[in-house]
């Protein structure tokens, strides 16, 4: 070997990062000991960032293209070395590959739940997840901050770094946007286009990175909050609950006796027990006006000279007069749907009120 291929050796004269992978972060060109020729070729590929370093401070930055490394292109190394006239002579710097490109399907999650402070729930714990795509906006806070000197930073060592702070952040935005729990659970696309102004000056300031999409794939609940949730969409479902039991006894007209047997207690067996009641007082019109005696304890008392109207009947009597539980009656008492008085804790419903509600 002559003396100009050995000094040719110690010098780099072409300095390019060909990426083949698609985990890589950073990478710190191999030098192997060798000073930069003056004159050399810089090449920067797209979606790529070279970083000098000299001395550990940040030099010169190069985005995409052919460069050759003069005094003129290189304005801070040039002033952090000292050449006072020029630089004429190899020179030794760091030089880092940082990958600006867009990573896609990064996974984050919460590992234990977060408490939330909600309008109609009170106190709620959830737990969240989903995935997220970000690049790499500032190259040099990213070097300081989140890489440091590693010559081969991979995503997999980013990650859960990365995933524990976007669940901090995440926490820290969705408790100040006091995002509602029933939209938390059920508006997962705009919660994440909502919370993205809130995530994104944090970690760009922090790390130099830019989450392009953030994405909520799922909010659990605890299962007492799903209940109330279902409860709800199943009353909404409903709508009127008074044309929901006149469908159903409606429904149970049309059905044979053993079915609407099977269904004493429910709604249907409600609207069925509606239908036999009416026409058993349909009867009672025709009999005699005198009530007969009722079992000790259960006999209604009679106002108005003895009159049917004016007979007053109590929830076991209109339970046996309509075929259904005596919690039914209570129920439908309470909602007003049939017209009683309370009487202490005992109610009492006339003739004439039952008939208007069988009719309605």
């Amino acid at each position: 070997m002559g003396l100009i291929d050995y000094l040719k050796s110690q010098f780099l004269e072409i300095i390019e990062w060909q990426d083949d992978s698609r985990d890589t972060l950073s990478f710190r060109f191999p030098d192997g000991d060798k000073e930069i020729k003056n004159g050399a070729q810089l090449i920067v590929n797209e979606s790529q960032v070279a970083q000098f370093i000299y001395l550990g401070q940040f030099g010169d930055t190069f985005g995409p293209g052919k460069h050759t490394l003069t005094t003129d292109n290189i304005p801070i190394l040039s002033t952090l070395k000292g050449w006072k006239y020029g630089l004429h002579s190899p020179f030794k710097a760091d030089v880092y590959f940082v990958n600006t490109r867009l990573f896609t399907g990064n996974k984050w999650g919460t590992a234990n739940p977060i408490m939330m402070r909600d309008a109609d729930f009170g106190i709620v714990r959830t737990r969240a997840y989903g995935i997220f795509d970000f690049h790499i906006t500032d190259v040099k806070l990213f070097l300081k901050e989140v890489a440091g000197t590693d010559d081969h930073f991979r995503l997999d060592e980013f990650a859960d770094t990365m995933r524990s702070r976007i669940v901090s952040v995440f926490t820290d935005a969705l408790a100040s946007a006091k995002v509602p729990v029933l939209d938390v659970a059920s508006r997962y696309q705009e919660l994440g286009v909502a919370l993205l102004p809130l995530i994104n000056p944090q970690v760009t300031s922090k790390y130099g990175i830019e989450i392009s999409s953030f994405i909520v794939e799922n909010v659990s609940l605890p299962p007492e909050v799903e209940a109330a949730i279902d409860k709800r969409s199943s009353m909404a479902a409903v709508g009127n609950l008074n044309d929901y039991v006149k469908f159903q006894m409606a429904e149970s007209m049309t059905k044979g006796g053993g079915e609407a047997g099977s269904m004493a207690g429910t709604a249907a067996g409600l609207g069925a027990g509606l239908a036999m009641g009416q026409q058993m007082m349909s009867a009672m019109n025709t009999a005699q006006t005198t009530p007969p005696a009722a079992p000790p304890g259960a006999s209604p008392p009679v106002i108005g000279g003895g009159g049917a109207a004016g007979q007053l009947l109590g929830p076991s009597d209109l339970a046996r007069i309509l075929g259904v539980s005596e919690a039914d009656v209570l129920a439908t008492l309470e909602k007003g749907d049939l017209k009683g008085k309370k009487i202490g804790s005992t109610w009492r419903v006339t003739k004439a009120a039952l008939d208007d509600f069988l009719k309605s």
